[in-house]
């Protein structure tokens, strides 16, 4: 009905320029509200667009990851299952040089007469296996008139002894005891003396 006022020429003078600004602001602010409600609508959908995309993104991520992982978990098993099958492969390797001295020896053996020639070959084949042994990190114990040590000795028996000096010392060596790289692999049988 104020359009048909402000339409209509004489009811128009009636009116002051203050109502006609009024009017105008009035229709305006419905205008401005509308246009609000308009960019809120955008923003939310611009939100809701925005965090989906952002979800997929990080559903995506999280795929790959996993997956990555689970690959990572097959492949160190696998290096896992080789490393074990082939652990000795190298000390064998070194091995087969002191294997292929005493196939020799061997056959001197069975060849020769010469028994003191024979045991220097022999002692020659041992000390070779010995250092090879030694140079991968092998070293034998020296309990040999020690303290018995529980740590590092296993009491086979124990012996009267004369000496006061042996008493509760190793008086023999059954079996050596090694370390291998510092870490105890086997303890030395002994027999104590009391």
């Amino acid at each position: 009905m104020q359009e048909n006022e402000l339409n209509d020429p004489i009811e128009a003078e009636d009116l002051s320029v203050d109502d006609v600004n009024n009017n105008e602001s009035a229709q305006g602010g419905e205008n401005e509200h509308e246009n609000q409600v308009d960019d809120n609508a955008e923003q939310k959908e611009n939100t809701e667009e925005r965090l989906k995309k952002e979800l997929e993104e990080q559903k995506d991520k999280y795929v790959r990851l996993f997956a990555e992982f689970d690959n990572y978990k097959r492949r160190t098993s696998k290096e896992a299952i080789e490393l074990r099958q082939t652990a000795g492969k190298e000390i064998i390797i070194s091995l087969l040089e002191v294997l292929d001295d005493m196939d020799r020896a061997e056959q001197q053996i069975a060849e020769s007469e010469d028994k003191k020639a024979l045991a220097e070959g022999v002692l020659l084949v041992f000390d070779k296996f010995r250092k090879i042994l030694q140079a991968r990190g092998l070293q034998a114990l020296n309990t040999l008139h020690t303290e018995f040590d529980v740590e590092k000795d296993e009491a086979v028996s124990e012996i009267p002894v004369d000496d006061e000096k042996l008493k509760g010392k190793v008086v023999a060596e059954l079996q050596k005891g090694y370390y291998l790289n510092d870490k105890l692999i086997r303890f030395a049988k002994v027999v104590v003396g009391k």
